[in-house]
């Protein structure tokens, strides 16, 4: 590594001095004024980095799952552990935890669009056919209604 230094020789040239010649004060000197340089280009780095990067929030999961009240965690966690039941898919809500709170929170907070609650007319009916191991997701995809099944696809797309 060569230093430039400011002085120029009786010729009008300048002489090239090589960094291990000069004495510590000045190698240390110039170590510090690298390692100055160096912060201030990283810095300068970091803030254009994170200029480019703003995005807006991840509405995803509405407010997010611990913001809703306590009693809609606990029904949530309550329905994940009773539906899970299929032996091929007992640790599903476990595996899956983070997206299916997610998706919870979502439903919750957008209150599934407006849609009326089909609670009163098929709830026994619906978790029934999600506790029966025999009977594949169709059928309960079946008892969606129309507006549901719209609002579901417009909310979860699938490409």
């Amino acid at each position: 590594f060569w230093l430039k230094p400011s002085s120029s020789t009786p010729s009008g040239g300048t002489v090239r001095v090589p960094l291990g010649s000069l004495d510590a004060m000045q190698r240390t000197g110039f170590v510090a004024l690298a390692a100055v340089a160096s912060l201030v280009v990283s810095a300068d780095a970091v803030g254009l980095l994170r200029s480019r990067s703003r995005q807006e929030p991840d509405t995803a999961c509405g407010k997010g799952f611990d913001s809703l009240v306590k009693g809609s965690q606990d029904y949530y966690r309550t329905a994940a552990v009773e539906l899970w039941t299929h032996p091929s898919h007992v640790s599903d809500n476990a595996t899956f935890e983070a997206e299916f709170e997610c998706w919870f929170a979502s439903m919750c907070t957008t209150k599934c669009g407006g849609l009326p609650s089909q609670a009163d007319s098929r709830k026994k009916e619906l978790t029934d056919t999600c506790r029966n191991v025999q009977i594949d997701w169709l059928k309960v995809w079946n008892m969606f209604s129309q507006e549901e099944i719209k609002w579901f696809k417009k909310n979860y797309p699938s490409n």
